[in-house]
């Protein structure tokens, strides 16, 4: 009888192990956000899709349950995407081609892809072979609201509000993961309606729940917004989110928002267990630095090699030597959006020095529009030449403009009430005193009889961005003409040479 009963009880903790054993599925998360560089940054320290592939590669040998997602922010903006290849514009084409070749498994919408126009965007998106989602923002036709589509062989495929995949373990055993999206209305255009992305990402988290034994949000919002859905829905474990451009892991009750840093620079990797009889789930996430080390998958490195030949044949008409490393940045110069949109930056800060240092004779300030600072990211460590195209793809010329203390107030004036819009001015020895409401150049209020002598991007004086200040203003006195030898001719040139002198 002893025997016997010690049979049943190593029977039972056998049967046993084999049940938790079954109940449990293993799968794995890589996160992407905000990437608009195929290529390595940094001379070549950080980043690089074809890295990002390569642990891909190696996450997949490790779990074939291996998931790889972008949480918006890739169409632009990129120098790469302001070039001409057979006559258009490429504008997140090289993007859509290395994205494809990577095999990613579901792709958010970020408020960069609206930089495009309505033809440019769905261009990109008839040429993606990957899972998009598109939860609140509407494509706004002549016949009305309609969901985004991707067009394939005259056959529209609509963009869904949520998107659920299946997941088996080694004994057969499945459940099934859903998302949900969620994306910011930052960039109003006339053919997208974002609606309220709270209560469109409550509309398909109520759907996932149905069907779904997990959910999880693959978001493009502020820190403060994804906070506030994690919060809606407290038994979402994990929302995967980008427009931060700087790694973060924030918790919330019993889940956390995970954002990477920008440019893949690093990745967040997130090994979840599920256990289908307790319904317990276990996230370890590890934020993964893409360096030499990470490796290079080939297929998608010749096909970032195959953009990197034009790119260079570019700038090398401008440029001679585009890699070589011209000033180390022992602090993050700040070129994101928002911020060089809307307040002074010390990027912005060091264009407008050298805009001032570029130009021969006297200069009592230098200003630009923050709009033409184009980067949406931080610069740091070893900064080349190839990253100041980056920063100002379009170039342009630095013109010294003599103009009386009365246009040049309108002018600042214009440009502080603009704040979070292109024509936000990043300005160098000109400040604001916000007790007696004036403008200072040298610390000394503007006088507006008098004449200032100002450097400026020639894109200010078509009166683009602020309406009144253009040639045909009187209170302009004199444009001064460059020589095609002059260092202002090329402003991006110019903030080079200032960098190398430094």
């Amino acid at each position: 009888m002893k025997k016997i009963a010690l049979l049943l009880l190593g029977l039972c903790v056998f049967y046993s192990s084999c049940s938790t054993k079954n109940n449990t599925i293993n799968f794995t998360f890589i996160q992407l956000n905000d990437v608009y560089e195929i290529a390595p940054l940094e001379g070549g320290k950080v980043g690089g899709m074809a890295r990002v592939e390569k642990l891909h590669k190696d996450l997949l040998e490790e779990n074939p349950n291996t998931f790889m997602f972008l949480a918006g922010d890739f169409l632009n903006p990129s120098l790469l995407g302001t070039l001409k290849f057979k006559g258009e514009r490429i504008k997140g084409r090289q993007m859509i081609e290395v994205m494809n070749a990577m095999n990613f498994d579901l792709v958010a919408l970020g408020n960069h892809e609206f930089d495009l126009d309505e033809d440019e965007l769905q261009q990109r998106l008839n040429e993606s072979t990957f899972q998009y989602i598109a939860t609140n923002p509407m494509h706004k036709t002549i016949n009305g609201f309609q969901r985004f589509a991707v067009e394939k062989n005259g056959v529209k495929i609509e963009i869904p509000k949520e998107v659920a995949f299946t997941v088996k373990n080694n004994d057969g055993n499945e459940i099934k993961i859903g998302f949900f999206s969620a994306l910011l209305p930052s960039n109003p255009k006339d053919y997208v309606d974002y609606g309220d992305f709270y209560e469109s990402a409550k509309f398909a988290y109520t759907n996932l729940k149905k069907e779904c034994n997990i959910v999880f949000g693959l978001t493009h919002v502020t820190i403060e917004q994804d906070q506030l859905i994690a919060n809606m829905f407290p038994d979402v474990p994990l929302i995967m989110g980008g427009h931060e451009h700087l790694n973060m892991s924030v918790p919330v009750g019993k889940g956390k928002i995970t954002k990477a840093d920008a440019n893949a620079k690093t990745v967040y990797v997130h090994r979840i267990s599920y256990n289908t009889k307790t319904k317990e789930t276990i996230i370890n996430s590890e934020l993964v630095p893409i360096t030499p080390e990470t490796g290079s998958d080939e297929k998608v490195a010749n096909i970032v090699e195959k953009w990197n030949v034009l790119l260079d044949e570019k700038i090398k008409e401008i440029l001679p030597n585009p890699e070589e490393v011209i000033f180390t940045a022992t602090e993050p110069l700040d070129g994101r959006d928002t911020q060089i949109r809307s307040e002074q930056t010390n990027l912005g800060l060091l264009i407008a020095k050298a805009m001032e240092s570029s130009i021969d004779g006297k200069i009592d300030c230098a200003f630009l529009n923050g709009g033409s600072i184009r980067i949406d990211d931080q610069l740091h460590g070893d900064i080349t030449g190839i990253d100041i195209f980056r920063v100002m793809p379009f170039g342009g010329e630095i013109l010294k403009v003599e103009m009386k203390g009365s246009l040049l107030k309108r002018v600042l004036n214009y440009g502080r009430l603009s704040a979070g819009k292109g024509a936000y001015l990043q300005r160098y020895n000109t400040n604001y005193d916000a007790d007696s409401k004036t403008w200072l150049v040298n610390n000394v209020e503007i006088v507006d009889s008098k004449v200032y002598s100002i450097a400026l991007n020639d894109y200010l004086l078509q009166g683009s961005d602020i309406p009144f200040l253009t040639p045909e203003n009187g209170e302009i006195v004199k444009i001064h003409k460059n020589l095609k030898t002059s260092i202002a001719i090329d402003i991006r040139k110019a903030v080079i040479l200032y960098l190398q002198n430094l």
